[in-house]
Formats: C-alpha cells, sequence, structure tokens
C-alpha cells in the first residue's frame, strides 16, 4: 500500500460520513443577502436558476425547496391523478415513492439489474398497464443507467419521462449533462450532494407550460411572479389559479448555490479523485467488489459504495459497519429497498420479490466521500478496511 498504509491515530475525532464543503465565498454570498434586508424568494433565486439552466443546458430551472418537492410538483405538472401508476425502482429513498403516494397514485417497482443498483431497463415493459403515467429512474449514486431505453419506450408508449437526478450533478450521460433528457429532471442541493443550499432542489425542464406550472405551485399556486408583490415591481392583489403548495426556495440558500454552482467541477474533480484513490487501494481486497462506472457516463461521484463479497469475510456487513465505526470511521448504507418497508409491505409487496435490489442492499456499505475529505482522514478509512479484512478474513 501506499501512504494508506498510514498507522491510525487512537485520538482521532469520528470522521463523519460527511462534511459540507463552504468557503468565506458563500459566508460573504450570505452576508450580502442578510444586509439586504430581502430574505425569501427573489433575484437571488432567479440568478440560480438562470445560471443552473445554463449550465446544464435547460431552457428552464425552477428552483425549489427540495427534491422531493421537485419531484411532487413534477408529477402535478404532467397531471397525475388519484389510481394512476408511476414506475420506479426499488432501490431508492423515500422521497422517490412518496411523491406518488401524495396523489394517492401506485408506485409500481422495478428491481435492480443484476450488476448495477440501477433499475433494470429490461423489466420496464412488462410493468406497463393502462393506468401507467410516467417512468422515474433513478440516477443512483451519481450517474444515469439505461437510459436510452427508458426515453424509447416511454416514447413509443405515450409516457412521461420525470428523472430523479438527486445524486447526479453535474454527470453526464453520452457526452450531455443530466437535466435535458426527461420531460422533467429533478436535483437535490441536500448538505450531502455535490452543491448544496444546505435544503433545496431544482426542476429543469424544455417545456415551458410545465415550468410555469411548476413554478405556479410552488408559491400557493398563486399568479406567476408572486414573490414581487412586497417589492416595488410588484402588487398586493395577485390571483391564486391552482391548489399550490410551499415550496419556494429562499435567497439566503440561493446565494450559497450560486457560489456552490461556480465551483461544481473543481468540487466534482475532488470527489472523482477521492474516489479514485478508494478504488486504488481497496481493489487488492478480495472481500470487496469496488463500483465500477459504464464507459458511456460521467459520474457526479455522490456515492462510493463498496460492496461486501459473500463468503468473505466472518463477519457480517453490518458488523464491518460496526467495526468501522469502533476505528472512528462513519459510513452510511444507501438504500433499504422500498419494498423491504411497512408502507409498502401494506400495498403488497414482499421480501424476495426484487432479489437482485435485496442483494446489492445486504453488501452495501457507502464510504465518506466529500471534498473537504484530506487524504490523511481517507487513509484511515483505508487501513481501517484492510485491517477489517485481515482480522476477519475467512
Amino acid at each position: 500500500m501506499s501512504s494508506a498504509s498510514a498507522a491510525m491515530s487512537p485520538v482521532s475525532p469520528f470522521l463523519q460520513f460527511h462534511r459540507a464543503s463552504i468557503g468565506e465565498e458563500e459566508i460573504e454570498a450570505v452576508r450580502e443577502v442578510l444586509s439586504s434586508g430581502w430574505l425569501t424568494t427573489g433575484e437571488r433565486v432567479k440568478r440560480f436558476e438562470s445560471h443552473f439552466a445554463d449550465h446544464v443546458g435547460a431552457a428552464h430551472a425552477v428552483a425549489l425547496s427540495s427534491c422531493t418537492a421537485a419531484l411532487h410538483l413534477a408529477l402535478a405538472a404532467i397531471g397525475l391523478e388519484e389510481g394512476d401508476e408511476v414506475i420506479l425502482p426499488t432501490m431508492t429513498f423515500a422521497s422517490s415513492g412518496e411523491a406518488v403516494l401524495y396523489f394517492r397514485g401506485r408506485p409500481v417497482l422495478v428491481d435492480s439489474t443484476a450488476d448495477l443498483f440501477h433499475m433494470d431497463p429490461a423489466q420496464i415493459e412488462a410493468n406497463i398497464t393502462p393506468r401507467t403515467k410516467a417512468i422515474m429512474p433513478v440516477h443512483y449514486s451519481g450517474y444515469a443507467h439505461g437510459l436510452d431505453s427508458i426515453l424509447e419506450i416511454a416514447d413509443r408508449r405515450g409516457l412521461k419521462v420525470i428523472e430523479d437526478a438527486a445524486h447526479s450533478f453535474p454527470s453526464r450521460f453520452r457526452g450531455k449533462f443530466i437535466g435535458t433528457f426527461g420531460d422533467i429532471t429533478c436535483f437535490s442541493f441536500y448538505a450531502t450532494k455535490t452543491i448544496t443550499t444546505g435544503e433545496g432542489g431544482m426542476a429543469t425542464t424544455e417545456d415551458p407550460k410545465l415550468a410555469d406550472q411548476m413554478r405556479r405551485l410552488s408559491l400557493h399556486g398563486i399568479s406567476r411572479d408572486a414573490w414581487k408583490r412586497y417589492s416595488a415591481e410588484g402588487s398586493w392583489r395577485y390571483d391564486i389559479e391552482a391548489l399550490g403548495y410551499k415550496y419556494n426556495l429562499t435567497d439566503l440558500q440561493a446565494a450559497i448555490g450560486v457560489v456552490q454552482l461556480q465551483k461544481c467541477e473543481t468540487l466534482l474533480a475532488r470527489r472523482a479523485a477521492l474516489a479514485a484513490r478508494y478504488t486504488q487501494e481497496l481493489s487488492s481486497l478480495s472481500a470487496f467488489s469496488v463500483p465500477v462506472t459504464p464507459s458511456d457516463v460521467d459520474h457526479a461521484w455522490h456515492l462510493y459504495v463498496l460492496q461486501v463479497n459473500n463468503g468473505a469475510l466472518k463477519i457480517s456487513r453490518d458488523a464491518i459497519i460496526q467495526e468501522l465505526k469502533k476505528r472512528g470511521v462513519g459510513t452510511s448504507v444507501h438504500f433499504i429497498p422500498l419494498h423491504l418497508h411497512p408502507l409498502y409491505r401494506q400495498s403488497g409487496y414482499l421480501p424476495g420479490q426484487f432479489p437482485n435490489a435485496e442483494q446489492h442492499f445486504s453488501r452495501a456499505i457507502s464510504l465518506p466521500l466529500f471534498p473537504d475529505l484530506s487524504w490523511e482522514e481517507q487513509d484511515r478509512v483505508i487501513q481501517a478496511l484492510h485491517d477489517i479484512v485481515r482480522i476477519h478474513h475467512c
């Protein structure tokens, strides 16, 4: 091994799974907003939307309070109704399915591929019924898989594609930024993402009507540019045109987002360098499988997911996580498949129904991966994994 062989210090502080990369530029941007006296949705949100749309090459971008809000409004904009079905992977976070359930719709779950965490495009067609309204691919860990096939199926069957791209900014598919492929693409700016606003999200689309609908619904269904009603440009009069929500992003958050967006390629490069080093230092361990990136994508490296090889160690995946914690290393697991949760068991889904997703889940450990992770901190993670293999190998 290289410098990863450095001994761990027994007094090292606990290494959290994530630390946000916030610098003086973001702090100054927030200070400017605070000094301006205008804290909620305003010109900085509009600037963030414009810059983000330009970056991914989208015609329209709508800033929102979270990716969950973006998914909810995307489904509202395409007219999802009670009883309608949306096809999505079981290997995803709660928000993907919940956005469908908000409408009393039915999330139709699909298994992962045998070798990837992503939804298997080959299983989509068999799950389409007369009630199917949309397909929701989830770009797990930081890249899209099978997007060509998904778009072809959707086009042929007259379905909408709502991309859950919470993990995948700034990633590319076949050389083009994620954000312009489906009817609507939904991004997350949660604290752990490549760029963050603390909490926040964005929806991009090429359709001005969908953008207008999402923007209106994000502020109580009030007529367009409702955020201006307290400014010199606005009026106290407004019309409630639809049943809406309170999903707007604030200028405080957008100010951080604008700065983070300017740094996104630098932040991504650091994530990619750390990911490459994990792969270099862990590939020699037969106990684990390192992630492999398909050739037609550029990975955003939101997650570095190590998989425990069956029968390689005397201890389980969960025990490995505990051993890492004892050594001062925080980890996570992404995700517990939806069909294993009580909410989805009530809908008739059963353990064993999606074997690939269950197998991936049972073997997965997400390692610390964030731009401010130092080489020395990464050494601790690598050394801890080598120690665990040495002690617990079969």
